[in-house]
């Protein structure tokens, strides 16, 4: 029988003692009176915390669980705070969610304990994608924001993002002061539970229309799309909130023909047709990429079920079609709009765009081709948003994003944006038609200007308290017995982003890194390859992220140099496996 650590079975029977409902009482009761206490103890070891993605866990009855009273004590904690970085002010909160199970319980909770604390809250009436929550937050003027959703994670999972004034997600030190408020609602009993339906104020379907046309005057080539305006495009929001906004984007751009697959349009957080809601993974494209063959489609487009990434998928000449990775597709978006700002006499020596540390270098590298600097961040998109947030007033933003098919063109919202950057894609389609390219076309001539580079990533997922355990200890093993070598290559160079360390290991010297700390270590090898390991801020797992790159010194090179690269990625994969 497993051990349970006391204060475990103590924070079960105060939840047990507490003034929740008999529903959940008895499933307490249940975890306590089981044999395996696997379940009981993963439901109550820690209590669930803000970490990249906010708050995030498995729907059930527990302090590290999904549920009324996790997300009410979550609430009491940001609305507490939120009373204290805004005294005598009237304070205004935005709400929506996405499909998930029990969304709408979620969202209504959330509302009422606001309410409850004397703040207003703007509630969408109907479900919206999370960039129109960011956006409505600086359109309305609120101090905050909450996004009710689990991203692409299974329907077992929900979640809570919560955001700042600025319409980005919470960084320090307003993440770390949240918590610590989270952490002093001790019972529930901590909680206002009596709500003031009259602080509630609904935004209707109108306000759609404000968000699109801030989504429309992103385009900057609409004589070549008014020429391919019939292009054949496919989308699916994989039963998610992007269902109603991006085919709406696509015909805001003067796209006019859009199949959307009709299997997937209507929201259901149960995902009955995909194993994961997850357009990373090809799977979750089916149905969208046969629609696509049969409509004989130039661009296949498909978003997470909150409508914050994008997929998109290309005519691969074989009768088939090719998946584009988030660096893929970063990089073409990158150097499109780098070259219609020039194009346009845009670039006078003051935009920016900015990546994270796990996306492909070779957006710097374009970066660095036009001159525009390209600011390198932490991973997450809240870290991109504070960028813009600093730079605000002093230099123009034209577009940033991240490997995990994340991206935002322009700066009206603070989070990654799958409606516009599905309008963008498409934009793109239709713009190298015109001058009678391919995607892949395009791909080869940034790769022959900038570099052939090709990124993987593998995920490696654990279970419970117990895998948490296991994930740091592998963290704590790269650090203490760091690789000298990696599939036969030297490691020449370390990036420690939590010790703040530099290690050159070729010229054996140390330097300070400026960065915020992570838990994040990257190892560059001598063959220009480099591997990132971070374990995930909501979730037991961690992931490696590989990089390598090649010249490619003409079009007909191609094939030979891919081919070479997949070989360096699956040596340095094997490697970690």
């Amino acid at each position: 029988m497993t051990t349970v650590d006391p204060t475990i079975i103590a924070k079960a029977q105060s939840w047990l003692n507490s003034n929740i409902d008999s529903k959940s009482k008895k499933e307490i009761q249940a975890l306590l009176d089981a044999p395996d206490k696997t379940e009981l103890i993963d439901s109550f070891y820690r209590d669930l915390e803000f970490g990249t993605g906010g708050l995030r866990g498995v729907m059930g009855v527990g302090s590290n669980r999904m549920n009324v009273y996790t997300v009410a004590m979550a609430t009491q904690g940001l609305a507490n705070y939120l009373l204290e970085c805004f005294p005598n002010q009237e304070i205004k909160v935005a709400i929506t969610h996405d499909c998930r199970i029990n969304n709408t319980l979620f969202a209504d909770t959330t509302a009422n304990v606001f309410t409850a604390n004397g703040i207003k809250v703007k509630y969408f009436r109907e479900l919206r994608p999370t960039p129109m929550l960011s956006f409505a937050i600086r359109y309305f003027g609120c101090q905050s924001g909450v996004m009710v959703t689990a991203s692409h994670n299974p329907k077992e999972y929900n979640g809570y993002k919560a955001y700042w004034n600025d319409g980005g997600q919470v960084v320090a030190p307003h993440d770390k002061n949240i918590i610590a408020e989270v952490q002093k609602i001790t019972s529930l009993d901590d909680v206002k539970w009596d709500k003031n339906d009259s602080l509630i104020e609904y935004i209707e379907s109108d306000f759609d229309q404000i968000y699109l046309n801030e989504v429309k005057k992103l385009s900057l080539s609409p004589l070549e799309i008014s020429l391919q305006k019939d292009m054949p495009i496919v989308f699916s929001p994989i039963h998610g909130a992007s269902g109603k906004m991006v085919p709406a984007a696509l015909k805001a751009f003067g796209f006019e023909n859009i199949h959307v697959v009709k299997e997937q349009a209507e929201p259901d957080g149960n995902f009955p047709t995909v194993i994961y809601p997850n357009p990373e993974e090809a799977e979750a494209l089916t149905m969208a990429l046969d629609l696509g063959k049969k409509v004989k489609a130039e661009l296949v487009l498909a978003c997470d079920p909150d409508g914050d990434r994008y997929a998109a998928c290309v005519p691969d000449g074989k009768g088939g079609f090719e998946l584009l990775n988030g660096n893929q597709t970063g990089a073409l978006l990158t150097y499109y709009l780098l070259n219609k700002w020039r194009e346009h006499g845009k670039l006078t020596g003051n935009e920016f765009m900015v990546n994270t540390i796990v996306t492909t270098e070779l957006i710097d590298e374009i970066c660095k081709g036009f001159g525009v600097t390209c600011y390198s961040v932490l991973t997450g998109f809240k870290n991109i948003a504070e960028v813009i947030r600093n730079l605000e007033g002093k230099k123009q933003f034209i577009g940033g994003g991240e490997e995990s098919y994340g991206y935002l063109v322009g700066d009206f919202v603070r989070d990654k944006d799958g409606v516009s950057a599905c309008a963008m894609v498409a934009e793109i389609t239709a713009y190298y038609r015109t001058k009678g390219m391919s995607i892949q076309d395009v791909l080869a001539e940034i790769y022959m200007q900038f570099g052939f580079y090709k990124e993987s990533l593998i995920s490696v997922t654990k279970k419970g308290k117990d895998g948490a355990e296991q994930i740091q200890k592998l963290m704590a093993d790269f650090r203490t017995n760091r690789p000298k070598e990696m599939n036969g290559l030297k490691v020449v160079k370390i990036v420690d982003v939590k010790e703040s360390k530099v290690y050159d290991i070729a010229n054996g010297t140390e330097s300070e890194l400026k960065m915020d700390k992570s838990n994040v270590i990257q190892f560059y090898l001598e063959d220009g390859s480099k591997i990132s390991a971070r374990p995930s801020g909501t979730e037991p797992k961690i992931k490696y992220y590989f990089s390598v790159h090649e010249t490619l010194p003409n079009r007909e090179a191609y094939d030979a140099v891919s081919a070479s690269l997949d070989k360096k990625l699956e040596g340095l994969k094997k490697y970690f496996q």
